[in-house]
């Protein structure tokens, strides 16, 4: 597997709350050669509390070895013009080490925080995607844009917006997917799937990846020759004291993803359907505080990676080799001791 961390992640708590710690956008190209000199595959900016685009530039320009995309960026949000473009910049930066992570988000969302109207998410990210590439092709091959779908209608290129041809393929495409119909749609028009925290390894194998494989036989490809990228809930640490505090976190962002609707068939495979809808009504009511509590230990170690620093990267590979052909995970580095131990997981999970 490929290891990859989260670049502009601060000090947060699971979700429920503002983080203590923003992150400080001007120690971007720093902590991307921290991480590039770490050993990482690579690194992905999480569209939380900044612009995807922005951090992924600024740790392209930065590096020189390091895989760098947006995981996720939220698509709808966009325009595939003005996603097209920041990503064929991005790529040409890199030098072709940018991978476009896309994102649907949820509805509630795109209505009350992007106000947009809605539509269903996978044909609409299969439109949406299709637009994308259609400019990438006019760039790069002259072909004329016409790109017609349901949602989009789009033949206008004039010199004056027209960027030209970059030395690098296009970027690829991994496309966050929770649900079967939107993997089957990341399976037909991109390069890979991004699945939720929340997704286990079982729920990855019998929901997720035989929609995927229908969408990549679909389009005429080996499902097994694209990408499955994730970054999963871990509570690490170094000592049983402070891992205690990292469990309490992690049972909170457990709890906070069973209560979104949208999450529920990760819970239900499990037989949790039910206190994923009590969460529910707990989150609607702001109660909290109270929603850690139901998740009990079996809850825990079936959603989250537990352990200490020295047997977490062994409990990674355990879980998830043969799964995932990447893996998002890191540690607080903060001196030479810590890099050397990051450095050791690093190196375990690459192994595999």
């Amino acid at each position: 597997m490929k290891i990859y961390t989260e670049l502009n992640l601060g000090k947060t708590d699971p979700g429920l709350r503002e983080p203590d710690e923003p992150f400080d956008i001007t120690t971007t190209c720093e902590k991307a050669l921290l991480v590039e000199s770490l050993g990482f595959d690579g690194m992905v900016s999480t569209e939380t509390k900044d612009d995807s685009f922005i951090i992924t530039a600024l740790a392209a320009h930065a590096t020189q070895r390091l895989e760098i995309a947006t995981s996720v960026a939220i698509a709808f949000a966009r325009t595939p013009y003005v996603t097209a473009m920041a990503a064929w910049r991005l790529q040409a930066l890199s030098r072709g080490r940018f991978t476009l992570g896309l994102g649907p988000q949820v509805k509630a969302h795109l209505v009350r925080r992007f106000g947009l109207a809605y539509h269903p998410a996978g044909a609409w990210m299969r439109d949406y995607v299709g637009a994308v590439r259609a400019f990438w092709d006019c760039w790069q091959n002259g072909t004329k844009l016409d790109y017609v779908s349901e949602r989009y209608k789009l033949d206008l290129m004039v010199p004056l917006f027209h960027p030209g041809p970059i030395a690098f393929k296009p970027p690829e495409i991994h496309i966050a997917a929770l649900n079967k119909i939107m993997c089957q749609v990341a399976g037909e028009v991109g390069e890979g799937f991004r699945p939720h925290p929340v997704c286990t390894p079982r729920y990855i194998k019998e929901v997720l990846m035989p929609a995927f494989r229908r969408g990549a036989e679909k389009s005429g490809r080996d499902a097994a020759t694209l990408a499955i990228a994730q970054k999963p809930l871990v509570a690490a640490a170094a000592t049983e004291e402070e891992l205690e505090q990292k469990i309490r976190d992690v049972r909170a962002r457990i709890a906070f993803y069973a209560s979104t609707p949208a999450y529920r068939p990760a819970f239900e495979i499990w037989g949790l359907g039910d206190l994923a809808d009590k969460l529910s009504l707990l989150s609607r009511a702001q109660r909290w505080e109270e929603m850690p509590q139901y998740v009990d230990d079996a809850m825990l170690h079936t959603y989250a990676v537990v352990g200490l620093y020295r047997d977490i990267a062994d409990k990674i590979v355990e879980r998830f080799n043969g799964v995932l052909t990447h893996v998002g995970f890191s540690i607080n580095v903060d001196n030479e001791r810590d890099a050397d131990m990051m450095k050791r997981m690093i190196r375990r999970v690459q192994q595999g």
